[in-house]
């Protein structure tokens, strides 16, 4: 399966607790952290997160004061197996589409993985990878 879906991205000071605030704050809300990467620099950091309510998720944030951008992002299901990734980025690549990003996951043992990623034409994305057979 492949959709977009709403990924928030919240610049936080890099320091201990930064991280343990944010996930602490949507827990006692009632958000479920779906995804998760953090991006760290000299003196901040970036936490990208898919929630199960973006949106709630998005206005709590912003409550806390922090300064938050909100993006589309294509996440795909895809077979835990040698070689998916590299078949993926090959599609995008032949149809002259950037990945500015991604992330993944997979459990071992497991038939599936999670594929998050930004490309800069996320419509357009989302319709090739749509018709990608796994």
């Amino acid at each position: 399966m492949v959709r977009l879906e709403k990924q928030l991205s919240i610049f936080v000071d890099n320091r201990p607790g930064g991280l343990a605030k944010i996930c602490g704050t949507l827990a006692e809300a009632g958000i479920n952290i779906l995804a998760l990467t953090v991006h760290d620099s000299v003196d901040h950091c970036i936490v990208r997160i898919l929630a199960d309510r973006p949106v709630k998720a998005l206005l709590i944030l912003e409550q806390m004061g922090l300064y938050i951008l909100e993006t589309d992002v294509v996440v795909m299901d895809l077979p835990n197996r040698p070689g998916a990734l590299a078949d993926i980025s090959r599609k995008l690549a032949r149809a002259d589409i950037n990945i500015e990003y991604a992330y993944c996951t997979a459990t071992e043992g497991q038939g599936q993985g999670c594929l998050i990623l930004k490309a800069e034409e996320p419509d357009r994305t989302l319709e090739l990878l749509s018709e990608t057979p796994f």
